[in-house]
């Protein structure tokens, strides 16, 4: 690998030989349309009319030079104005890629650029190899505090993909990277890292890391030591010159105190006019409401704090969602005597659930619900079960229950191969989730995880929950009346500005984002609303229900989904 750079890596981490990059690996390349990246540059502030030379910009992944031609061509101009010689500019910028196929790429589209702009051949290509390098930005030694920007399109590549020993070096260097972090995590975790005072750090990246738990440690940095500034939604924007099966959005940070944050969600109409016009108004105006056909936009007093997760939504969502969490508990609360689970995972359902009633003692078998038995609206059983290797102590004792002792010596090989077994041995025959005894007897909500809309179903006890279902249950709640609540628009609301959406239209509905929901105090909800959430819920009457909850949180209608 030829290196326009000496590459200088952390003293703990592994040689250049051993990290260079593995042909077998996808690498994420998604390469960004021009309008896009214009609209970054103008929204960190890198424009033409400042004297971009006394600047440094960083690009951590610099592909072929979707960025960087843009870079250029605006430091270009703001010389031209200055009278500054290109050749003295090699601070300026530093760019990286780990392919050097990419690198030698960019390198050859800029120096036509400056060749084009009279400087000669040795003397552009000699500032290209200054300013691209070929190697990985995570694992570079920077120095901190050095970039005035940095921007770019990091890599799309879940960092269980990454071979391990490199993967290993990554979580060292990057402590947010926790988890099954996506690896752009690193890149804005290092990005912040370089910038100075005021500095500014603008990713166009997928934005799942705001609404997942593998990104609180990310978020917690973010909100204790930098500002959001801007984020734009662009979940249906055709951003890339290829297909991506990302929820994207630009986000923008600045290393500096949090003030007012602008918040925009961009529709699939959202095209170079409209970039245009919000660059603009982000500038410039900001004073007043911005909504147009492919966009909205508004700037918010306050940003979320700590590690707890960032809603997305049209900027009217948000504020009324900031407005209910201000005044109403959430779903999972002391005060309500409410809380949410999720069903048992088994790590091996092949073995652990059966239709078959007399495969074991019948006392080790329990009454499992899936979700296609809650299709309906309505528990429907199909008959499943699941093989129950626990009693309210603990695991059993094999030597108590032959027949189950059979079936799981039988199939001993494929429970000892799990992941969970091979950490403890001796409990070879759990399941991955303990079976919590109390559960089944009980009335319960349970929620299908991924659907269109809640679709809440009321089990009156007798079945335990498959890991596909989550659960409600509560000493407070007549749960019909719950499951009205949320069977509405309201709970849609804000499980939808939580969620990591699914291709197709499909929301999460997951333990984390059903605990956001607000609730009022059930002793306030009179007696006619209790009954009509109550009939709501059994007809599946969604509209009735969204309109007899609306008044229970004190507002008379929902902003309308963009």
């Amino acid at each position: 690998m030829q290196h326009a750079r000496q590459l200088t890596l952390l003293a703990d981490a592994m040689s250049v030989a051993e990290l260079a990059p593995d042909p077998g690996v996808d690498y994420g390349e998604v390469f960004t349309r021009r309008w896009v990246v214009d609209l970054i540059l103008d929204l960190v502030g890198y424009t033409a009319d400042k004297d971009l030379g006394a600047s440094t910009l960083v690009e951590p992944s610099c592909g072929t030079g979707a960025f960087l031609v843009p870079i250029v061509e605006r430091l270009i101009e703001s010389s031209a104005v200055r009278g500054d010689d290109l050749r003295t500019l090699g601070p300026a910028i530093q760019a990286f890629d780990l392919l050097d196929a990419n690198a030698e790429r960019a390198r050859k589209a800029v120096a036509e650029l400056l060749v084009a702009q009279g400087l000669k051949g040795d003397d552009a290509d000699s500032l290209v190899k200054e300013w691209i390098t070929t190697g990985d930005f995570l694992l570079h030694r920077h120095d901190p505090g050095k970039a005035d920007y940095v921007v770019g399109n990091p890599p799309y590549i879940r960092l269980e993909n990454v071979p391990r020993r490199i993967m290993a070096a990554y979580r060292r260097i990057c402590p947010t990277m926790r988890g099954r972090a996506d690896i752009y995590v690193g890149f804005i975790e290092r990005g912040l890292e370089l910038l100075k005072p005021g500095g500014a750090l603008s990713f166009i990246c997928a934005d799942r890391w705001m609404r997942n738990q593998y990104g609180a440690d990310l978020r917690e940095l973010i909100t204790s030591a930098y500002a959001v500034d801007t984020v734009i939604s662009m979940h249906d924007v055709d951003a890339f010159e290829d297909d991506v099966s990302a929820y994207p959005a630009i986000l923008v940070l600045r290393n500096q105190a949090q003030s007012k944050a602008v918040v925009v969600d961009a529709t699939r109409a959202f095209d170079e006019p409209a970039a245009s016009r919000l660059s603009t108004w982000v500038r410039h105006g900001r004073t007043v409401d911005l909504a147009a056909a492919s966009f909205e936009a508004t700037c918010v007093d306050n940003w979320f704090d700590g590690r707890d997760l960032w809603p997305a939504g049209s900027p009217s969502q948000l504020a009324l969602i900031a407005d209910l969490e201000s005044r109403f508990a959430p779903l999972q609360d002391a005060a309500t005597a409410t809380r949410v689970g999720i069903g048992v995972a088994t790590g091996c359902d092949e073995v652990f659930i059966t239709s078959d009633p007399n495969l074991v003692e019948s006392e080790r078998l329990l009454p499992l619900l899936r979700a296609p038995d809650t299709v309906s609206g309505s528990v429907e059983w199909s008959g499943h079960y699941l093989v129950n290797p626990w009693d309210s102590s603990g695991l059993v004792d094999l030597e108590r229950y032959p027949q189950l002792a059979a079936y799981l010596h039988k199939n001993g090989r494929r429970l000892r191969t799990r992941h969970i077994a091979k950490r403890r041995p001796d409990t070879w025959y759990r399941t991955i989730d303990r079976i919590d005894h109390e559960l089944i007897a009980r009335p319960k909500l349970v929620i299908p995880d991924m659907k269109a809309a809640a679709h809440p179903v009321l089990d009156d006890g007798g079945c335990y929950p498959h890991h596909n279902l989550y659960f409600v249950v509560s000493d407070v709640w007549d749960l019909e009346v719950l499951g009205g609540l949320l069977l509405s628009d309201i709970a849609n609301l804000f499980v939808g500005a939580y969620c990591v959406k699914m291709r197709g239209g499909c929301y999460r509905f997951q333990a984390q984002y059903l605990r956001r929901i607000r609730v009022p105090d059930f002793a306030s909800v009179g007696t006619r609303e209790k009954r009509s959430l109550s009939e709501a819920f059994r007809e599946r009457d969604v509209e009735k229900a969204t309109a007899v909850a609306l008044p229970l949180y004190g507002i008379d209608h929902l902003p309308g989904a963009r």
